[in-house]
């Protein structure tokens, strides 16, 4: 894991700041990106979210179907069945 030298302190509600360096370098944009939160052994992962496929779960060329996050490969299949 690489370190960066950055230190933040929690505030009184547990907020953290993500500094605009890496905001800009994992193009997180504010108040649209969401970040997924992970635990192994004693670290915190933060990660951007990427919806995924309510199929197959894969967050490859997903796109937006009625509310839900569909991949093209099972939008195929699923044309595929319809014939």
């Amino acid at each position: 894991m690489k370190s960066l030298g950055i230190v933040r302190r929690i505030d009184h509600v547990g907020r953290i700041v993500l500094p605009k360096e890496l905001r800009r370098l994992f193009d997180l944009v504010d108040n649209e990106d969401s970040l997924e939160i992970f635990v192994e052994d004693d670290k915190i992962i933060l990660k951007k979210y990427e919806p995924a496929c309510v199929f197959c779960n894969s967050a490859d060329n997903v796109v937006d179907y009625m509310g839900k996050k569909v991949c093209k490969d099972c939008i195929e299949k699923l044309n595929g069945i319809q014939e």
